[in-house]
């Protein structure tokens, strides 16, 4: 078990040092190293067994380090009027910019977002850097929602600053800006008509098949260690992850919210998948979900965790 920071000073110090650090935002616990240091960012793919194709997210503490960082149109500006909040935008790399390249996975844009979270805010000014920072879990695997996930899902070996459970338990939404269109790559933790509503623009939804452009795009993703069954009612032996009424069974059921609250069930959703993979649980049926507001983040997540894996 390795040692754990106590504070933020005691995070940053690690973070600096090249060290990885897991850290706590509003979304998920994030997997953090200097996003200029090339050796600290091939740390997290390494720990994580991320293919090094598929970009990070950088995490900033302010609009004017993300500036250094990006080229803000006039739309992009006006999207970022939603931080701090889990929103990330893609946008064109600014030159120079500092960034590790493997952080971009090589592309010539930036995904970034400054996050929701004071303990979140307080580490990346106190390193001074933007922290690239994907969910703090192995690669593919459930996303982490309390310090705890992050200690069992390495095992104790990377540290993290606890700052208790995330509030919203599943991660951002990820927009792209293409001229004066918003193009959704990843439905997440706001939904894509309150972006809509905000910002004053549509927002198109991304094909399917569309470039890896961000993370989380990946199509098996987010997944527990049990296969699982969508827009399903349990068989016997089966744990049954419920919204809503959920039917008398024998055996496991944890029920995303009784009163069919999407803020709720997504708060819920991964902690409960990791509960459900905790007590050994082989097959997860899942009742249906709406897909209206945050439901098509929660679907979205749903659907990559019962991808065929390869």
């Amino acid at each position: 078990m390795t040692s754990e920071p106590n504070n933020v000073d005691e995070a940053a110090a690690l973070l600096r040092s090249g060290r990885l650090c897991a850290f706590p935002t509003e979304t998920v616990y994030g997997l953090g190293a200097d996003a200029t240091d090339a050796d600290a960012v091939l740390s997290i793919y390494e720990t994580k067994g991320r293919p090094r194709f598929n970009p990070l997210i950088i995490h900033c503490a302010d609009r004017a380090m993300a500036e250094t960082l990006a080229e803000f149109s006039p739309l992009a500006r006006r999207a970022s009027a939603l931080w701090p909040g889990s929103l990330t935008l893609v946008l064109p790399a600014r030159p120079g910019n500092g960034l590790a390249d493997v952080a971009m996975a090589g592309l010539d844009s930036v995904a970034i977002r400054i996050p929701d979270h004071r303990l979140a805010l307080e580490l990346i000014a106190a390193v001074g850097r933007p922290l690239a920072a994907p969910s703090a879990n192995p690669s593919g695997r459930l996303s982490p929602t309390t310090a705890e996930q992050v200690r069992r899902g390495f095992g104790g070996a990377v540290p993290v600053l606890d700052g208790g459970p995330c509030r919203a338990g599943v991660e951002s939404t990820i927009i792209r800006i293409e001229g004066d269109r918003l193009v959704q790559l990843r439905a997440g933790a706001v939904a894509r008509d309150e972006i809509e509503r905000r910002v004053g623009v549509p927002v198109a939804v991304a094909e399917k098949d569309a470039a890896l452009a961000a993370p989380g795009m990946l199509a098996s993703h987010y997944a527990p260690n049990a296969l699982m069954r969508l827009n399903a009612e349990p068989r016997a032996g089966e744990a049954y992850l419920a919204f809503g009424a959920a039917p008398q069974i024998c055996g496991l059921i944890r029920n995303l919210s009784p009163s069919c609250d999407l803020h709720e069930a997504a708060r819920n959703l991964f902690s409960m998948l990791h509960e459900l993979d905790a007590v050994g649980a082989s097959v997860i049926a899942v009742a249906p979900i709406p897909e209206t507001g945050l439901g098509e983040a929660i679907n979205d997540r749903l659907q990559r965790a019962a991808a065929p894996r390869g």
